[in-house]
């Protein structure tokens, strides 16, 4: 390995970072992480510190599960790459496709499209959805609704159903035809209303209203993470989803479940929409589904979507969508073996606990610290949100929040800050010390930066 003066030199110098401003990059240097072992990651200049994100909330088993790097190791020795257009399959897709449909029998989904990750996910369901409609005849059904702050990845698409306007701004025009409702958030939302149940009915009762004002038969589908996150995890009230579904259910319009964050066990469920007791059309899934070992995405879908399709007698059923790198064996074997590892390590289970776990110490520590003026989460999702004016809500500045993240980083811990969010996801296999860990070194870097 080259010395770390290496890096340094050459660091954010010839590629550019996604989600970053180039030349702040530059000014500003990222952190170059050469090596992680088990939930710790070690920069080039030999700093070991506890990864509270998660890589990016997908490494949930870990950076160590050996049984994923030898399936694909092994899938590579067979068969590294072929293509799954028509006409040709392999064996690996096959067999996770066969794992999927028992996997999400609960959310009552039974066919995969396999993809590169959560952006193409989300795409390939907003695709599916229009074309859903076309196949029943109903060709002017090509409206999407989303919830403000949500988020929905960066193709065209997935950015148009987006709620938050910096992943929007420098992008626009935007889709057409894509409009928005507010999110049931108790800390900002347009009612002042801090009663979780009765923001969920408010905020289902514009989604109703929308559905009507566009006309209902011009409305595709509305899609939903059932936990926000990078939006800030906003979790709803429980009666939130539920109505939701009842309203798609009422006005034919599909309701697309975008779970790339929240399936396979991050919300202390094994989805979330099973979290909620709903039953989506369609779930966009990627990020745990190889504990990112290894790019790719599935998007799933029911049997009512499905037997559209696959009763169709014309074009209108005709797949014209896909990419180079749908079910690559390699991505397929290491989902494979990144559910049985999943299933048997009952991460939802340990998620659940050390959630509840890192709640309680984060509003522990909102009591003890102004700045912190929300704290939010569910199963291992948490948001603290940080203001300099707790009364008001002001959001903290830049400068500050950025001296926490390096000071936190500086005393052993990754956190993910976003806006004056400090944002939390670990992996699903953290202990009960790991949780003190992150949530002590957090505190005292909040009075470190004072």
């Amino acid at each position: 390995m080259r010395p770390p003066e290496f890096f340094s030199e050459h660091n954010a110098r010839h590629f550019w970072h996604p989600m970053a401003h180039p030349a702040e990059m530059q000014s500003h240097p990222p952190k170059v992480i050469a090596s992680a072992e088990g939930v710790h990651v070690t920069d080039v200049d030999g700093h070991r510190v506890l990864d509270a994100v998660g890589g990016l909330w997908n490494v949930n088993l870990g950076f160590s599960n050996q049984a994923i790097k030898d399936a694909m190791r092994d899938q590579l020795e067979r068969m590294p790459y072929y293509s799954a257009f028509r006409g040709t399959s392999n064996t690996a897709a096959v067999e996770l496709s066969l794992i999927l449909r028992e996997w999400f029998e609960p959310d009552g989904l039974t066919r995969a499209f396999f993809s590169s990750g959560g952006s193409d996910a989300v795409e390939t369901a907003l695709r599916l959805a229009r074309q859903y409609h076309r196949v029943r005849g109903q060709l002017d059904r090509t409206k999407f609704i989303s919830l403000k702050q949500g988020y929905h990845g960066t193709h065209f698409g997935g950015a148009s159903v987006n709620g938050n306007a910096k992943f929007r701004r420098n992008y626009e025009p935007m889709l057409p035809g894509c409009f928005h409702i507010p999110a049931p958030w108790t800390y900002r939302n347009p009612f002042d209303e801090q009663d979780p149940a009765r923001l969920a009915e408010l905020c289902a009762g514009l989604l109703d209203a929308e559905i009507r004002f566009q006309s209902p038969d011009t409305v595709a589908a509305f899609i939903m993470e059932p936990v926000l996150g990078a939006g800030g995890v906003i979790p709803p009230h429980e009666s939130f989803m539920p109505m939701v579904r009842e309203i798609c259910n009422r006005h034919g319009v599909l309701l697309i479940a975008d779970e790339v964050i929240t399936a396979f066990g991050r919300t202390g469920a094994w989805t979330g929409s099973r979290l909620w007791g709903v039953q989506p059309d369609l779930m966009c899934t990627a990020k745990g589904i190889t504990n990112g070992y290894f790019p790719f995405g599935a998007t799933m879908i029911s049997e009512k979507v499905a037997a559209a399709f696959e009763g169709n007698k014309d074009g209108f059923g005709a797949i014209g969508h896909g990419y180079t790198y749908s079910a690559h064996p390699v991505g397929a074997a290491a989902a494979i073996a990144t559910l049985a590892e999943t299933e048997r390590l009952q991460v939802a289970e340990n998620a659940r606990h050390r959630g509840k776990e890192l709640i309680a110490a984060c509003r522990g520590m909102q009591d003890r610290q102004e700045i912190i003026g929300d704290v939010r989460g569910q199963g291992l999702m948490v948001c603290l949100e940080l203001v300099s004016d707790r009364d008001n809500k002001t959001p903290m500045d830049k400068k500050r929040v950025d001296a926490i993240f390096e000071q936190a980083y500086a005393d052993g811990v990754m956190i993910r800050v976003s806006g004056n969010n400090v944002i939390l996801s670990p992996s699903l296999i953290v202990t009960d010390g790991n949780i003190r860990t992150i949530a002590e070194t957090i505190e005292a870097a909040i009075r470190k930066t004072a």
